[in-house]
């Protein structure tokens, strides 16, 4: 085999490998099944222990952030960037409906939860459940959390977590993430894109 015939093997070979690869990686994870991963139906209890579900607040676009109230700096810092955020988005925000949700249910009951999200602005509904209704709706959602032991009393722990927030159009379906670390201009102008980006500009169908 002379030197051009090798050479013209070893491209179309490399272009096979390389497009072969290409392929694999988009049929791996496309867009459309990533999105339809995200969210699923729930049953949880908002603070006055009124019965929430994943359909409650279809029409509003929703802000997801899982966390707990004992949480020593990530989810007060997330809660009050999420409420600064609600400031600037002025009337926006009527369309717009943040929620947390507690990822430690034990000392998270409805009091506690609906107390403590009330003052970073009383737009922001706390959900909380049984152990088993959080590990499923975390699992819905692909957050991952655990408990982390700080001493040998039954409140000595922490709880590691995820910390991003969750964007659910008005219909349900995954819109987005937002870094919850974001300064709230940032956040903002995130939502914002987000809104505009939708088909229906917004709207539920």
């Amino acid at each position: 085999m002379t030197k051009l015939r090798w050479l013209l093997v070893a491209v179309l070979g490399c272009a096979l490998v390389v497009g072969g690869f290409a392929a694999y990686r988009f049929t791996a994870n496309p867009p459309a099944a990533k999105a339809a991963s995200v969210g699923g139906p729930f049953a949880l209890v908002d603070g006055s222990q009124t019965p929430v579900t994943d359909r409650t607040y279809r029409g509003k676009w929703e802000m997801i952030y899982f966390g707990y109230t004992f949480c020593p700096d990530a989810c007060p810092t997330a809660l009050n960037t999420i409420a600064e955020t609600m400031q600037q988005l002025g009337p926006l925000a009527d369309r717009v409906q943040p929620i947390f949700i507690t990822i430690d249910p034990r000392r998270d009951t409805p009091d506690v939860i609906g107390a403590y999200v009330k003052n970073f602005d009383p737009r922001i509904v706390g959900l909380t459940g049984s152990p088993e209704a959080i590990g499923a709706v975390a699992k819905e959602f692909r957050i991952y959390y655990a408990a982390h032991k700080t001493g040998d009393g039954p409140d000595d722990y922490l709880m590691d977590h995820s910390s991003i927030i969750i964007v659910m159009d008005p219909n349900g379906r995954f819109a987005g993430i937002i870094a919850a670390d974001l300064p709230a201009d940032r956040m903002t102008s995130k939502l914002r894109e987000l809104l505009a980006a939708s088909p229906s500009g917004g709207a539920a169908s």
